[in-house]
C-alpha cells in the first residue's frame, strides 16, 4: 500500500471489462479465428496424430538420423562456399523451397505403390492384419486430398461472388461471402496443422506396418534426387563431384533406411512379411 500511495489496485478483469469497447473491433476477430484455428487443430490432429501410436521409436536410429543430416546440410554448404557462385545459392534456396511444396503430393503418389509392395511381400495372416489400418490410412488420405482441392474451388467462388456483387448482380453478396470464406479459412488453418504430421508419419503409414515409413523414405529420397537433376541441373563443381554429391544423399539416406530394417527385424520382430 505505502508503494502504491495508498491507491488500491485495479483488478485485471476490470481493466478488460473497462477497455472492451475500444478493443472489440481487435479483441473479436482474433476470437473468431482462435475458435477456427483450434478446431481445424483438433480435426487435424485427430486425423494424423503428431506421434502415430503405431511408430516404433528407436533413439539410436533417430541420433544416427540426425548425424545424417546435418553432416548433408554441412557438404551442401562447403560445396556452395567452395564451387558455388551467387546463382547457385538462390538455386539452391529455390530447389529447397520446391521440395516443401512437392513433398506431399509426392509422398500420396509414392505411399500407394510402397504399400502395394507390402502388400504383396506379406503373408495371408498379415494381410488380414493389414487391410483395416490401410483403410484408415486411406480414408485420412482422402481427407487430406479433399482439402487441398477445395481449397482453390473456394478461392475462386470467393472471387466470383466478389465479382458479382461489385457488378450489382448479386445482393446476397454479403452473406455469400461470408459461406464461402468461412470454410476457406478453416481448410487453411486445416492444412496448416495437418500438412506436417501427415509428412512425418507418412499420411498414417507406419500404422499400416512398422517398416512402411522407413522404406517411403528411401523412395523420396530418390524421387527429391531425380527432380532436383530435372530442374536444377548438376550442382557446381568438378564432374567427380557432381556426381558423388548428387549420389551420396540418395545413397547415405538408404544405407541408413537398410539398417533401420535390420534393427526392426532382430530388436523388434518386424519384417516386410510380418
Amino acid at each position: 500500500m505505502l508503494l502504491r500511495g495508498g491507491r488500491p489496485r485495479v483488478h485485471g478483469c476490470v481493466w478488460a471489462v473497462a477497455l472492451f469497447p475500444c478493443t472489440a473491433f481487435l479483441v473479436l476477430p482474433l476470437m473468431a479465428g482462435y475458435v477456427f484455428a483450434r478446431s481445424a487443430r483438433h480435426r487435424a490432429h485427430r486425423l494424423f496424430p503428431p506421434r502415430g501410436p503405431h511408430r516404433i521409436e528407436d533413439p539410436d536410429v533417430a541420433r544416427v538420423q540426425r548425424v545424417r543430416a546435418w553432416t548433408a546440410v554441412a557438404m551442401s554448404l562447403l560445396l556452395l562456399v567452395v564451387y558455388g557462385k551467387p546463382e547457385d545459392v538462390s538455386e539452391a534456396q529455390q530447389q529447397y523451397m520446391t521440395r516443401l511444396a512437392v513433398t506431399p503430393p509426392l509422398l500420396l503418389l509414392s505411399a500407394p505403390l510402397v504399400i502395394a509392395f507390402l502388400f504383396r511381400m506379406a503373408s495371408p495372416a498379415a494381410k488380414a492384419h493389414m487391410r483395416p489400418r490401410l483403410r484408415a490410412a486411406g480414408r485420412s488420405a482422402l481427407a487430406y486430398i479433399g482439402a487441398v482441392t477445395a481449397v482453390p474451388f473456394l478461392l475462386v467462388a470467393v472471387v466470383a461472388v466478389e465479382d458479382r456483387s461489385s457488378a450489382d448482380l448479386d445482393p446476397g453478396f454479403p452473406w455469400a461471402q461470408l459461406a464461402l470464406t468461412l470454410p476457406f479459412f478453416w481448410l487453411l488453418c486445416f492444412l496448416v496443422f495437418a500438412t506436417g504430421p501427415a509428412v512425418r508419419t507418412g499420411f498414417n503409414s507406419a500404422a499400416v506396418h512398422a517398416a512402411l515409413p522407413a522404406l517411403l523414405t528411401a523412395v523420396l529420397v530418390w524421387e527429391f534426387a531425380l527432380i532436383g537433376l530435372v530442374t536444377g541441373g548438376l550442382p557446381p563443381g568438378p564432374p567427380v563431384v557432381q556426381v558423388l554429391a548428387v549420389l551420396a544423399g540418395p545413397a547415405s539416406v538408404t544405407a541408413v533406411v537398410r539398417w533401420e530394417l535390420g534393427r526392426l527385424r532382430t530388436r523388434y520382430g518386424v519384417t516386410l512379411r510380418a
